[in-house]
């Protein structure tokens, strides 16, 4: 997941943005309603992919306040750290994670949507999601700017 942050985000680790990634366990493994996914590349054993899902809503700030009083905490499930190193690409590796964090959602039985958002710079990430949800706020058509953002709400299973 760090070598996400400096390789394909170019923005290196932001604390505030990225405190999950070096305590994955507290994140993502220890409260209930939360899980990662990591997926392994058998031959090797390297991890070629990750993707997890929390029960925190989108905060405001930074994101829009509208998207945080539509996605609650307690209530949705958000898409976390989605990422498939580049070599493992294009193989159904990302929809079949998010697949298994749909299920996640949907047998937990409390979250009532799933959420996520992304950085359209990132090469296939917004025609990834596309093809799996509807685009519920676009910041790149702000009037104001915003981050340049992609807000997104996809089915559960």
């Amino acid at each position: 997941m760090l070598d996400t942050v400096y390789r394909d985000f170019g923005t290196g680790y932001v604390p505030r943005w990225h405190g999950d990634i070096i305590d994955p366990a507290a994140a993502y493994l220890a409260p209930a309603r939360h899980t990662l996914l990591v997926a392994v590349d058998g031959a090797a054993g390297d991890v070629v992919g990750t993707a997890a899902l929390d029960a925190r809503g989108p905060a405001h700030p930074p994101n829009p306040r509208h998207l945080a009083e539509r996605y609650p905490s307690g209530e949705t499930a958000q898409l976390r750290r989605v990422y498939v190193r580049p070599g493992h690409r294009r193989r159904g590796l990302a929809r079949r994670l998010v697949g298994e964090l749909l299920a996640f959602a949907a047998a937990d039985g409390g979250y009532r949507s799933v959420y996520l958002h992304t950085d359209p710079a990132v090469p296939g990430a917004e025609g990834f999601w596309r093809s799996l949800g509807k685009v519920v706020h676009d910041e790149r058509e702000d009037p104001v700017g915003g981050q340049g953002i992609v807000h997104f709400e996809v089915p559960m299973v």
